[in-house]
């Protein structure tokens, strides 16, 4: 796995550190490992998906959907970092 450059220089932990690992585990089958290395990985997934799907054009996905669903991920993030950075 690549290092964070971002633990590196500040010696903590970055908002998206155990995303390499969570999605590793993924990718070998292992949701649970998958979701103990970074919870927030299945939402990013969604809205890249969501986002690919938006720039090709295809119509369920609307500007209001991805700008929501961008904020719910958004939040995700902020609060796996918190508790990551207090316990």
């Amino acid at each position: 796995m690549l290092p964070c450059a971002y633990k590196s220089l500040f010696g903590i932990d970055c908002p998206a550190c155990g995303i390499q690992r969570s999605f590793w585990s993924l990718l070998k089958g292992d949701p649970a490992s998958s979701f103990a290395f970074y919870p927030p990985l299945i939402p990013v997934l969604i809205l890249i998906l969501f986002s690919v799907a938006w720039l090709i054009r295809l119509k369920f996905v609307t500007t209001s959907l991805i700008k929501n669903y961008s904020i719910f991920t958004l939040i995700v993030v902020i609060i796996n970092y918190t508790f990551k950075l207090i316990f």
